[in-house]
């Protein structure tokens, strides 16, 4: 009978399959391995925290660059009720006359949401689903800097919108992330989409991260903002007490929405 694989040995075979098919399932995984679905399970969750892959229902899915997004629709279901909340506790930090600046994630778009009714109120996104949602908001001036348009996101990118957004004075930033970790900070998978975020990071005067509670622990392609540049984090009471009391000690401030 041949021998049972060390983890890191399981890890290498599971991302080659990956790569060669796209996606797993822990079925499969189980009965290749003979191990248990237990053990898959964590297998799949410790290569999705090192960013190698995408946990999925039943399985996983690749985990490299544009490959490993989901569409926006299909981002926005995932969490949604915890999204909206954090939304909501971002929008009533959104004041009249604020201008402020929403990246392209999908809770982000809660966040949209939430300031239909704000006065004078100016909002920077490079996210046309953001922009489409705020069309109705009578007093709200929606300013989208321009670039390139990435199909599945609907967001724009690229050097044209990054040159825009220097122009502007943004009093708070609020940004999703596809992970969040103390050495890393916040980063995504989108090399674009990382370098606009950068800029937006840069122009605002308040960093705001809004993050549900999967979100961190996990590491993705690359930062946009170290722990240092954040100023508060809006996230949910699943969140590991553990990372939320460092951030803490460290000067952020945490609203658990």
């Amino acid at each position: 009978m041949p021998r049972r694989l060390f983890p890191e040995e399981r890890w290498k075979c599971i991302t080659g399959l990956i790569e060669q098919h796209g996606r797993v399932s822990v079925n499969e995984l189980s009965d290749l391995f003979d191990v248990s679905k237990v053990t898959v399970r964590g297998d799949l969750d410790e290569l999705e925290r090192r960013g190698l892959l995408q946990r999925t229902h039943g399985g996983a899915i690749a985990s490299d660059g544009d490959k490993a997004e989901l569409t926006f629709k299909d981002r926005e279901l995932i969490n949604l009720d915890d999204k909206s909340r954090i939304g909501e506790a971002a929008a009533a930090l959104v004041n009249h006359g604020d201008t402020i600046a929403l990246d392209a994630s999908t809770t982000a778009l809660q966040v949209a949401k939430q300031i239909k009714n704000r006065h004078e109120l100016t909002v920077v996104t490079n996210s046309i689903y953001i922009a489409l949602e705020l069309e109705d908001a009578s007093d709200v001036t929606v300013v989208v800097p321009g670039g390139i348009m990435r199909r599945g996101t609907l967001s724009l990118v690229g050097q044209l919108g990054e040159e825009g957004l220097t122009k502007f004075n943004i009093q708070k930033g609020f940004f999703g992330a596809k992970g969040i970790t103390l050495n890393e900070g916040l980063t995504d998978v989108n090399a674009f989409e990382v370098q606009l975020k950068r800029i937006m990071v840069r122009m605002a005067k308040q960093v705001i991260a809004i993050v549900d509670h999967s979100k961190w622990g996990r590491v993705a392609f690359a930062s946009f903002a170290s722990v240092d540049q954040l100023d508060m984090v809006i996230t949910d009471a699943k969140a590991p007490e553990e990372l939320v009391g460092t951030l803490r000690e460290r000067g952020v401030e945490i609203v658990l929405a």
